[in-house]
């Protein structure tokens, strides 16, 4: 589902409600089993604290995570949750990496997913090792901060080893709808 967010607004949102506390509890473990990160630094206290209302919004097969109106994380169907990219440049050592390079750039921008070439290019590099369904952040060549959030299609061993086809999946990317749209309010 490359380019989730394409064409993303206010009016994609559906059922935005408030969840029970027991649901938001889980989906913050869900959220900290994913990226152990923001509960060791307690960055999630800020993100998604305790006792603050969470709503959960639908947008077709996506589940919107939100606070104060604003789209923190996302999930597709039963995949990972995933941040915004707003939320992942406040935070950039919360995701694995991955940088493609330069040729892929103006693709990953448009919503296309990330084929291994661009991955194993002499000027992109595989920061992290993940395996399939890994959530990880997609940097650009020379650039400081994430243009895209995906989900590994394969390890990063396969992307090196077979090198081609697709490397990850584009869930979110600089420019989209959901980046368009900060918030709901």
């Amino acid at each position: 589902m490359a380019g989730t967010f394409k064409k993303f607004s206010k009016e994609d949102v559906s059922n935005l409600s408030q969840v029970k506390s027991s649901v938001a509890r889980g989906i913050r473990a869900a959220i900290c089993e994913t990226y152990p990160y923001l509960e060791e630094t307690d960055i999630i206290e800020t993100l998604i604290p305790k006792k603050e209302s969470v709503y959960t919004g639908k947008c077709g097969h996506v589940t919107l995570c939100v606070i104060n109106n604003t789209v923190l994380f996302f999930q597709e169907r039963d995949g990972p949750w995933l941040p915004t990219l707003r939320v992942l440049h406040q935070y950039p050592e919360m995701m694995k990496r991955l940088r493609t390079d330069k040729g892929a750039i103006k693709f990953v921008l448009s919503g296309a997913n990330i084929m291994c070439p661009g991955l194993t290019h002499p000027d992109a590099l595989i920061h992290d090792e993940g395996e399939v369904g890994a959530p990880v952040a997609i940097y650009a060549f020379e650039k400081e901060h994430a243009m895209a959030v995906g989900v590994l299609q394969m390890s990063t061993a396969d992307i090196r080893n077979i090198n081609k086809g697709i490397g990850v999946e584009n869930m979110h990317h600089l420019n989209d709808g959901l980046w368009k749209m900060p918030n709901l309010s």
